[in-house]
């Protein structure tokens, strides 16, 4: 399997560089699966599509301000760190640039020396392991000193942070929004419930590896990275439930597929519990325990268009893709949705 088999091209313009003013008014289409049509609504008119004893799987991770810019000790040059992964009280896994001038040893300040930082070692992919030192509560200066990392395609300023959170968000630790549930207000959650849809919370803390192009001409050779991820008792026994009533259990976004693909037995009942996934889904995959898809619009050549086309077909997905490029959708994390059922 090729990786331009997963190509398609897309005008510069349609990349969303800013969040629509209400969340549930982006674009959504609608794909069947088993009809092979699409159907153009407005997100917020995803309560048509959903049932009763559905249950809709969220993940409630929260993205923190990862991105760090700051300035080697002694000699003043300029450092730029993201957070990918906390490894142990202050020690993180971190991506950094330029990586030249990081070599164990060297010391990093941000934030006017309130936030240090000491080079342990060198770890995979030329990322470095480093011990961060401050006085206080680590989030709460990360919180004055760190930036939100938004993804490289979004050039404009970002004036809300918030709008880079899910409403739902709850446990700190991602670098990416898990974007599908962007498109979410409190008011349309609580009315899908009003309409007897369970919502069931799982987390999968996003890294920066959700962005990172495959590199191989053989998608088989690609090396995915590992994510955290935690299902509760309480989430993995109302997705059981739905199982067991032949009630569908619909993935917001591509980190819920892949939670529940990495818990699943093979009759789609999933287990309590946490771990790190590297799970890598593409076509000839079998899903397990997705019913059901709500998924933004993702990069050409990358595992999230892999695993959507393993979803619903090749094909279709590329079919789908063309028609939203003439129908001018918004792309990427701050664009318009599929829901593929």
């Amino acid at each position: 399997m090729n990786l331009k088999d997963f190509w398609y091209p897309l005008p510069k313009e349609l990349i969303a560089q800013h969040p629509l003013e209400r969340r549930d008014q982006s674009r959504l289409l609608v794909l069947d699966r088993e009809k092979q049509t699409m159907t153009h609504r407005v997100f917020r008119d995803i309560q048509e599509y959903l049932r009763k004893g559905d249950c809709l799987v969220i993940n409630n991770t929260r993205v923190i301000p990862a991105r760090l810019l700051g300035e080697k000790e002694g000699t003043g040059g300029k450092i730029e760190f993201v957070l990918l992964k906390r490894l142990e009280n202050d020690v993180w896994e971190v991506i950094l640039k330029p990586g030249r001038r990081a070599k164990p040893g060297s010391r990093f300040a941000f934030g006017d020396g309130r936030l240090m930082a000491e080079i342990l070692r060198i770890a995979d992919e030329g990322n470095r392991i480093v011990r961060f030192y401050y006085d206080g509560v680590f989030e709460e200066v990360l919180d004055q000193v760190g930036i939100m990392p938004l993804p490289p395609y979004i050039t404009e300023n970002l004036e809300d942070r918030e709008r880079y959170q899910t409403v739902y968000s709850k446990v700190d630790g991602s670098a990416a929004a898990p974007t599908a549930g962007l498109h979410f207000t409190e008011e349309l959650l609580e009315l899908l419930k009003a309409r007897g849809v369970e919502v069931a919370e799982v987390t999968l803390h996003v890294g920066l590896g959700t962005f990172r192009p495959v590199k191989v001409e053989n998608i088989l050779e690609h090396h995915m990275h590992k994510e955290f991820y935690s299902v509760s008792e309480k989430a993995a026994e109302m997705i059981n439930r739905a199982r067991e009533s032949h009630n569908r259990v619909i993935a917001v976004g591509t980190t819920s597929v892949r939670v529940l693909e990495t818990v699943a037995d093979d009759r789609g009942m999933v287990s309590p519990g946490q771990g790190e996934t590297d799970i890598f889904i593409y076509p000839g995959y079998k899903f397990k325990a997705v019913d059901a898809l709500i998924t933004n619009f993702h990069l050409p050549e990358s595992t999230l268009m892999m695993l959507v086309c393993a979803f619903a077909g090749r094909d279709f997905i590329m079919r789908a893709y063309q028609e939203a490029i003439e129908q001018k959708y918004r792309f990427f994390s701050f664009g318009d949705a599929m829901f593929v059922y």
